[in-house]
Formats: C-alpha cells, structure tokens, sequence
C-alpha cells in the first residue's frame, strides 16, 4: 500500500476521519478535531442501542483510546516522530516517501476499528453460534458446538508434533548411532551427562559431519566461531535436529544456530563495549548476586551452560559453552550468600546462571547447604536448561540431593527450566521429569516468545504437552529488544493475541502462565494488564512504540518509564507468509493493543 491508495482505502474506511484530516488547517488544530471525533464516536457507540455485540464497542473503545494517544504532544516528544505532522502532510498531499505500508496498513486498521469495523472471527473454522432456547436443549446444543470447536482445536494443534511421537523417536534413535559412531562412542557413553559436557560441540566443521546445514547456517557458525561468541550444542540436543528438510526442527535449530545479522551486530554491539541489555550491572549489589524485587534475589555461583541460546539474557558475561573460568570460587560464593543472610526481607533464591546443574553434585550440595542454612530463605529455585539439553543429569542421585533441602512447611525447592517447543519433549525429558517430580520437586516452564515459536496453536501445542509430561507453564516471555535479536522478535500483539484467542480455548491448568516484558532495569511488566503500558505511537516503518510503567509505580512515586520500539505487524505476517502461513489466520492482530 502507498500513500495515493492510503488515502482511497481512509476515504472508504472512515470518511469522516478522512474528512476532518482534510479540514484541519493546521496540524494542533487536527490532534484537537481528531481527539474530539475518537471521542464522540466511541460515544455515540456506547449509546447507540443498535449495537448490542460487545465485540464490536470494545474494539470502537480500544481504538479510541490508541488514537487519543498517538495525536498527543508527549508522544511526540518521547519518541521523535510526529504521527500528527505525519497525517496532516497525508491530507496536504505531501509527499512522505519515508512512511511505509506498515505505517499505512496501521492506521488503516486503527480508523476501521474506530468505526467498529475490521475482523472480528478469530479463527475461520472456529465459530460458535449464539444459543437460542434455554435449559437442557440449550445446553445440549451448546454442547454439539464444543465438540465441533475442539475438533479443529485438535487440528490445529496436531501441526506440531512432539519429541515423544513415535516416528520422531524412531528418527532420533538413528541420529544417536550416527553421532556416536562419527564420535567414536557407545550407547553406554550416552547416557552420562559427564560425556555429553565433554563432547559439546563447538567446531563447525565436526558440526556439519554430524548434521546437515544449510550454507548460510555453515557460515553464521563458522563466523561466530572465528570473533570468539560463546557457541556449543550437546550431542543429546544436536539427536533432535532432523537430517532431512521439513521445517520440523527449525524451533531447535534457532535455539543454538545463530543467524549471521546476529554474528555482525553482537560484534558490534562489543566493539561498542556494552552487552548489558537488561542493565544487571545497576542491580547487583554485590557480585553474584541481582535484586530487582523485595523478597527474592538472583544467585549466580557458576557462569556458563552446558550449551548456549542464542537470544541468552546473559550472553555478555558467559565466555563459552563449560568455560573453564565459569565457577565464581567459594570465597566470592560464600560472601555473596552471607550478604543474603544479611538483608532478611529476602525469603527466595534463585540460583541460576549459567547453569548450576552443569556443576558437578558435590559443589552444588556444598553451595545449596550454605543456602539452605539461611533462616531467612523459604525457597530455593534452580534456573536451568539441563532436562532439555542434557535430560540424564537428572539421576536419581541429583533427584535425591535437590529433595534433600525440602522442608515440608518450611523450605521448598524447585526447577525452572526453559522448554521452546513440543519437538524438544523426549521420552528422556520425561524420565527426568518424573524423577523430580515423584521427590516432590515442582518443575516450572518459562517460554521464551520468538518468531520460531509464535504460529496459530504453538505455543498452546507445548503448554499442553508440558502439563502432560508434568511440567508447569509459568511465564511466556516476550522477546527482548535487542537489534542482534531481530530474527526472533515478535509484535506485542502477536503475543497478546495467542493468550487471548488460542490460550484461551485450552482448560485453566494449561495455560495458566503470564505473558511478561522483562524491562530493562525495571523488571517484569505484565501484559494481559492494559494499565501497565501505553501505545504511545507508530513510527514511520510501522513499528508500534509502547510506554511501560515500572512494576513498582502503585507504591511510590516514580518518574522512570520504558520506551519499547516493537516489531512492525506488517514485517512479521510478511514472514509468516514467505514460510507457508496464511496472514488472513492472523487478521484480528491488529486490534490487539
């Protein structure tokens, strides 16, 4: 869309927006009108008994409230772009080469909405009809519905197999004897988590004898390998990629097989000298430790991973995969837990990293018993990776060391860890699991949100699998901004839009995580909560720009917010498209703000 069949489509779509932006004579007098029509016209809706659909005065009340905030001064000032100068030149005919089609399709959707306009049906196949009657036949005919509604739920989820389903097994078994004989080992090595850390593979040339890559992944690795970024694969992880084209493992691959515009931008984000996106660095009162919130601190006795993410908070202060250097010393270990000890309003501990569970059980039994000790911590969390990367750490010897620390009524301890996808569930992670599990250890899921994981049904294909194997959806993540992460960044909306349509649709104990943006120096800000963030505009390519007010702005005065530039809507359906999705599966994203 251009700027000539912008204001054709406007004219058809809202005439009376269209009219009041040709009207203004200048660009204060066009924020005023334009503020006064979102008004009247949210309104006159709310008031007009013709529309009795909840939807559609939801949608007039939403997009309303989006262009009061975008036509203000403060907009502009914060994010240096006028979407009000913008409009008016669009109604003076001038000339704006610099405005996008996303721009374009943005504001062509948002003057829709205003009128209640735009898709309302969520999925095409997934109707349900407005029960007529009452009592048993009512209910009966509702039911009828449902049945038919899961069924293409149950479609639509079965895009997405599982490690666990039985073709993918077979496949793995194959890659297992494939790597163990170029690595010259035995089915006996294998299931010792010591040789899987012993055999990370960081040398693209093995890499590619062990699985097929493309050209452009050879040369990502090679690249990263060659400007020193941290870069490893477990044999274990590297059985879950498939030899064969299909697109089944591209969720896997993107976890550890960085695309080549991160390689250049970390390398020049590191020639600037800053890694530190989250700013840790500002909350770190002591070294090991990151405190953000009153009652619980990070603690970081070992700073690498057995394998490592490529979109890794942490990337900036681990080194490589099982870098020698990792392990912080029981001097700094022990100065940074009696700091703990010290500051009693802290009643949790999250031990994370890195990995903790890559160290060995006697340092970790030695660390987790100075925890343990400190009568002002009820619990103790574990952040890691391993029942995904290396399932059989989890022996029954860690089981038995990790439920060791359990204090019925006084002391819990439990795992995080960071499932991606149902295609890295395995009969091993399972068994893992279950070991846990049975010890009376919980174990938690955070779900990082990228573009690998984000089609109709994904990520619900995976919280009800984890529920399956025992493992709890806890948070959904959206994306961090980081420029090297842009291959995997997904809009606000797209997020907001799988927990409110296809999340919903699963039962409570499936989706009973919460959709977060971790804020830079600022924490985690809940998205399903409209009052902690604000569109504040849309830039010239498209991108939304949104506002974030700080988790603690209820408790005390503050005056610090966030400013998020977002992917363009347009750029991720485009994406969609050019790998098979259908964008029209997608359509009601825009109204989600």
């Amino acid at each position: 869309m251009d700027q000539i069949a912008f204001s054709h489509r406007l004219q058809e779509a809202n005439p009376a927006v269209a009219a009041t932006i040709a009207r203004a004579e200048t660009v204060e007098e066009l924020r005023h009108h334009l503020t006064r029509l979102a008004n009247r016209m949210e309104l006159t809706a709310a008031e007009d008994p013709a529309i009795e659909d909840a939807a559609i005065l939801a949608r007039i009340r939403d997009c309303a409230r989006v262009l009061r905030n975008v036509l203000k001064k403060r907009a502009d000032e914060l994010s240096g772009f006028s979407l009000a100068q913008a409009l008016w030149d669009l109604g003076r005919g001038t000339e704006r080469p610099d405005l996008s089609p996303g721009f374009y399709a943005e504001l062509l959707h948002l003057f829709m909405g205003l009128r209640g306009d735009g898709t309302y049906q969520a999925f095409r196949n997934m109707e349900l009809a407005p029960v007529n009657g009452s009592g048993r036949e009512a209910a009966t005919d509702r039911s009828r519905q449902l049945d038919r509604l899961w069924q293409e739920i149950d479609r639509s989820l079965a895009r997405f197999p599982t490690g666990l389903d039985e073709a993918a097994v077979t496949r793995r078994r194959q890659r297992r004897k494939k790597i163990l004989s170029i690595l010259d080992c035995c089915n006996t090595d294998w299931r010792d988590w010591r040789w899987h850390v012993h055999h990370i593979i960081r040398d693209p040339e093995l890499l590619a004898r062990l699985v097929h890559l493309t050209p452009a992944q050879m040369e990502a690795v090679a690249a990263a390998r060659s400007q020193g970024l941290p870069f490893g694969i477990t044999p274990y992880y590297l059985s879950l990629m498939d030899d064969e084209e299909g697109g089944r493992d591209a969720a896997i691959r993107a976890q550890v097989l960085p695309p080549m515009e991160y390689v250049d931008q970390v390398c020049a984000t590191m020639a600037e000298g800053d890694l530190d996106y989250m700013g840790e660095e500002d909350t770190s009162p002591v070294d090991l430790v990151t405190r953000r919130y009153p009652s619980i601190c990070i603690l970081k006795p070992f700073n690498t991973c057995p394998q490592i993410c490529v979109y890794c908070q942490r990337n900036w202060e681990i080194d490589d995969a099982m870098a020698s250097n990792a392990f912080a010393g029981l001097k700094k270990i022990e100065a940074a837990i009696e700091w703990i000890g010290d500051h009693p309003a802290i009643r949790e501990v999250l031990i994370t990293g890195g990995d903790p569970l890559a160290m060995g059980d006697k340092a970790l039994a030695d660390i987790l018993a100075k925890v343990a000790r400190l009568p002002n911590v009820e619990r103790i969390r574990i952040g890691t990776r391993t029942p995904v990367t290396i399932p059989m750490r989890i022996t029954d010897q860690l089981a038995d060391l990790l439920a060791s620390f359990r204090r019925p009524g006084r002391r819990a301890v439990a795992l995080i860890t960071h499932v991606q996808h149902p295609y890295e569930i395995t009969p091993e992670m399972v068994t893992a699991v279950d070991r846990l599990r049975r010890r009376g250890i919980p174990v938690y899921n955070q779900l990082v949100y990228t573009f690998f994981t984000s089609r109709r049904f994904e990520a619900a294909a995976l919280r009800r699998q984890l529920r399956l194997v025992g493992i709890d959806p806890y948070y959904t993540f959206n994306t961090k901004g980081k420029e090297e992460t842009i291959a995997y960044r997904v809009p606000v909306a797209r997020l907001l839009q799988e927990q409110q349509e296809e999340a919903r649709l699963l039962p409570g104990l499936e989706r009973t995580d919460e959709a977060v943006f971790n804020l830079p120096r600022l924490g985690k800000n809940y998205l399903k909560s409209r009052e902690h963030r604000d569109l504040l505009t849309i830039l010239a390519d498209g991108s939304r720009v949104y506002e974030f007010y700080p988790w603690e702005k209820n408790l005390a005065r503050t005056t610090q917010t966030y400013l998020a530039t977002d992917v363009p809507i347009l750029d991720y359906l485009d994406r969609l498209a050019a790998m098979g999705e259908d964008p029209a599966d997608y359509e009601t994203i825009w109204y989600f703000f």
